[in-house]
């Protein structure tokens, strides 16, 4: 075999070089066939296409072009918190200006819930409303002018006639009185008729119609715990009511005794109730559940205020003690002074030693002017009462001082019968009596 007809083994080829650069680029798709230039055989020459640049992915750098857009401006943190309160400012302006402009459009008020109001039905005749619109048009404030002196007081109607009834310091220095109605109107009075001992007083009006008296009760029948309303002119308060109990019943007072000589001392068996009564109720009525009087209000207990010296002195105002003259007493004397001017006081017609300091109440050795201590003829004289005894007893009731028996007695009636409790030489007997009679002053 010659040396041209020789196979020799082909040279291995080259492994494949991935990832690489050809040596001859491949034509573009958009390039024209190489062709051969003078009919030799040479590298194929690309023919230009079009004028810019080319995208070839085997450059060292290949053409990318890249939309980056606009560039971003940021904002710092105080144009941030400036403009959020300028926006929150703006945004409260305009929803208050909106608030304003829109109840004035509406033209409304703030109004708040309330309960309708209903027709007046009244209350019922035992409560304390229903006893006030009772008794109140019957209820007077008296204004009282003693020349260099003024006060005020309470008053109710009796009658038709125009008497009308109060306490005795209400208008015992009275040079004119003035009656007020609870409708406003005032007219004068004229006093008729009044007496220390009971503290009652009875004064008139003349022309007036439509008097409306209060219905009287009967004393005899309070008891303790009952309800009361009391009415009158605290402090020139016209027509104040007050409500409260009857605290106690049968309870001893004395009030005055301003003259020093005793002659305005009152004695009183009273009525105790902590319904409030102050300066200015005095005369009015105490009532009961059924709109009638029970009492007339006369005094009350001040509270007590220690000066620098140690004494006490009372202060004015209502603590809950208020003490009331019984009804029955006040019908009897207020029928007396109208009748005659004047009022008559029971006695038992003896002198009693009045700075006794033992128990009970112990008639005088001897009475005023040398005068024998027991009346002559008396009611005491003849139920065999002598002087020295110490009477300890009314009716069975104890007694504790001279003030104590007078209030006693003076709780009845001239005529009526009693039971009186006598200490003498140690030994204690039951005598019989019936009360006499003497003037008022």
């Amino acid at each position: 075999m010659s040396d041209s007809q020789q196979q020799t083994d082909p040279a291995p080829a080259a492994s494949p070089r991935w990832w690489s650069r050809p040596e001859t680029p491949a034509p573009h798709p958009d390039q024209a066939p190489a062709e051969p230039q003078g009919g030799a055989q040479g590298a194929l020459v690309p023919a230009p296409r079009g004028d810019g640049p080319r995208y070839d992915p085997w450059a060292d750098r290949p053409l990318q072009v890249v939309d980056t857009g606009k560039p971003q401006r940021g904002f710092r943190l105080w144009q941030v918190v400036a403009l959020a309160l300028g926006t929150a400012l703006l945004a409260g302006g305009i929803g208050g200006y909106a608030g304003v402009l829109a109840e004035r459009q509406a033209n409304t008020r703030l109004e708040l819930p309330q309960a309708a109001a209903v027709a007046d039905k009244g209350r019922a005749p035992a409560s304390v409303a229903g006893i006030a619109a009772t008794a109140l048009p019957g209820v007077v404030t008296l204004h009282v002018n003693g020349g260099e002196s003024s006060g005020t007081g309470t008053g109710f109607v009796l009658d038709q006639q125009g008497h009308i009834l109060t306490n005795n310091h209400v208008v015992s220095d009275a040079k004119q009185i003035t009656v007020t109605f609870s409708t406003g109107d005032s007219v004068s009075a004229e006093l008729v008729g009044r007496d220390t001992g009971y503290d009652l007083a009875v004064v008139k009006v003349s022309g007036v119609r439509g008097l409306q008296p209060l219905s009287l009760g009967n004393s005899e029948n309070v008891k303790v715990g009952d309800p009361v309303v009391a009415i009158g002119a605290p402090f020139d308060l016209s027509n104040t009511v007050t409500a409260g109990i009857i605290s106690a019943t049968g309870r001893p007072i004395t009030a005055g005794g301003d003259k020093g000589d005793g002659s305005d001392i009152s004695y009183v068996d009273a009525l105790q109730t902590d319904a409030p009564i102050n300066p200015g109720n005095s005369g009015g009525p105490l009532l009961d559940s059924s709109a009638h009087v029970i009492g007339i209000n006369s005094a009350i207990r001040g509270a007590d205020k220690g000066g620098d010296s140690g004494d006490a002195t009372r202060q004015s105002g209502s603590i809950g003690l208020g003490f009331a003259i019984p009804v029955n007493q006040g019908k009897r004397v207020a029928e007396e002074l109208i009748r005659t001017g004047r009022a008559t006081h029971p006695v038992i017609g003896v002198t009693l030693d009045m700075r006794y300091e033992g128990d009970g109440a112990r008639v005088e050795e001897k009475g005023e002017g040398g005068k024998p201590a027991v009346t002559p003829d008396g009611p005491g004289a003849k139920a065999g009462i002598k002087a020295g005894d110490v009477i300890t007893k009314v009716d069975g009731q104890r007694v504790h001082g001279g003030d104590e028996l007078i209030i006693k007695i003076r709780a009845h009636r001239p005529g009526d019968p009693l039971h009186l409790t006598v200490l003498r030489d140690g030994r204690e007997r039951t005598m019989e009596l019936v009360l006499g009679s003497a003037n008022g002053s």
